[in-house]
């Protein structure tokens, strides 16, 4: 009876959202940190949900941990409660459609802090209830361990893992600085441009470029010896203005330097492959209100914001 008493007053839900983080994580500690707490509170909750079901759950070593069939069990069960109490709670927290709650969010460098932060402001103006936390990062996103929501990516390969909803594309532009430009021994075709000095935008090309002819039947791959490899689209638009070499970056970052004189594009005819923008998410069988609304958002303003276009696939 002590026991039975014991077990009414524990937060179920809380305990089976650990012990669905501990699984998914691959161990306690991870699990803790993941869930901002301790491992010996993660350790607790854990022995609370095997003591109020009766069973062992997890069998651990130093090095390792595994599932009973038990806990398989529990695992699969618990994610359809969590889902469905999380359905609960939107439907009973919220004002009609209304997000309510922390959505987390990765998105690149420079479309996080420019392109996306107008309708961003707006989103969040919009719902009062809702925050976001905005984390700016242009590396591989992994759901679990980074604890987000859902992530903007631009150019990357699609998961197959994940929900890929494709947004916009990003045109791209091939560029140096008038004097540059001029050293260029045939400014009509592109093997010319492996005898001019280069800046490598990491993320998409390093030691070649594939470009298009504007007649979509001819294409050309061409060999590159950056001076400067970046993963940054502002180092390489800057140090292309610095005349350092030649660089594909988004059309948008040196649309107005094109426009003063300041940069060139070099063979117009021939273009990069824009960049597919995809707005990515873990699957799962209930999505709440503020990922939702937040992919409505998405799909509705990216053709829009400034350089974008519409998803031509």
């Amino acid at each position: 009876m002590a026991i039975m008493k014991r077990a009414e007053r524990i937060d179920r839900i809380e305990l089976m959202r650990t012990f669905v983080r501990i699984v998914e994580a691959g161990s306690l500690s991870a699990a803790a940190g993941q869930m901002a707490t301790t491992q010996a509170t993660i350790s607790r909750r854990l022995q609370s949900l095997e003591l109020l079901l009766g069973a062992k759950l997890i069998l651990r070593t130093t090095h390792a941990m595994k599932l009973t069939d038990d806990g398989e069990r529990c695992y699969q069960h618990a994610k359809q409660l969590i889902d469905g109490w999380l359905a609960l709670e939107d439907e009973l927290q919220q004002s009609g459609d209304d997000p309510v709650g922390v959505l987390r969010v990765r998105a690149p460098h420079a479309f996080g802090q420019q392109q996306l932060l107008t309708p961003l402001v707006a989103f969040l103006t919009r719902h009062p209830k809702l925050d976001v936390e905005w984390m700016l990062n242009d590396k591989a996103v992994d759901f679990l361990s980074d604890n987000i929501d859902c992530a903007i990516r631009v150019g990357a390969e699609i998961d197959p893992a994940t929900v890929t909803v494709q947004l916009a594309e990003v045109p791209r532009s091939l560029v140096a600085v008038p004097s540059l430009a001029a050293s260029l021994d045939n400014p009509h075709d592109p093997q010319s441009l492996s005898a001019l000095p280069w800046i490598a935008v990491s993320s998409f090309y390093r030691h070649q470029v594939v470009l298009t002819h504007r007649d979509g039947q001819q294409t050309a791959t061409i060999a590159i010896s950056p001076r400067l490899s970046t993963d940054s689209i502002y180092v390489a638009r800057n140090s292309a203005l610095a005349g350092l070499g030649v660089a594909i970056v988004s059309s948008w970052t040196v649309e107005e330097d094109i426009r003063e004189g300041r940069l060139v594009e070099l063979l117009p005819e021939w273009q990069a492959a824009p960049l597919p923008v995809h707005l990515v998410y873990p699957w799962a069988r209930y999505y709440p209100a503020r990922l939702r609304k937040f992919l409505e958002l998405m799909r509705e303003v990216m053709p829009q914001v400034s350089g974008m276009r519409k998803s031509q696939a």
